[in-house]
């Protein structure tokens, strides 16, 4: 079963930058899946922030963080990374990385297998 877990959130001031790491453990490899980012304020519901293939050659963003956000991955570290620039405070929430198949357009969290625990981002001054 594959084990995933995020690292690199913290505090950081609006324009700021933060790059998560979301990291296989255990046995399984996250280097067959897509992985999707997804963030969840308080109060509101599970949102898909991003996806990338398993290849890397694919991926996708909300219209919330497009040309804000990259995502990337390294399949030698089995690590992908989400680098978060001008954050505002809106993106304060915590942030999951999950695994699927594949990566669509839509970044939906209910067709997602695997998940980790999640990792802390506040944005504020």
């Amino acid at each position: 079963q594959l084990q995933l877990v995020e690292s690199g959130g913290g505090l950081v001031q609006p324009g700021g930058s933060l790059r998560l790491s979301c990291a296989a453990s255990g046995l399984a490899s996250l280097r067959y899946y897509a992985i999707g980012w997804f963030r969840q304020a308080p109060g509101k519901g599970r949102e898909g922030v991003s996806c990338i293939s398993s290849s890397g050659g694919t991926t996708n963003y909300a219209d919330s963080v497009k040309g804000r956000f990259t995502i990337s991955r390294d399949n030698a570290k089995d690590t992908v990374y989400l680098q978060m620039n001008s954050l505002k405070p809106e993106d304060t929430a915590t942030y999951y990385c999950a695994a699927r198949p594949f990566c669509s357009k839509t970044i939906y969290a209910h067709e997602y297998n695997y998940w980790g625990q999640g990792t802390q981002v506040t944005v504020s001054s």
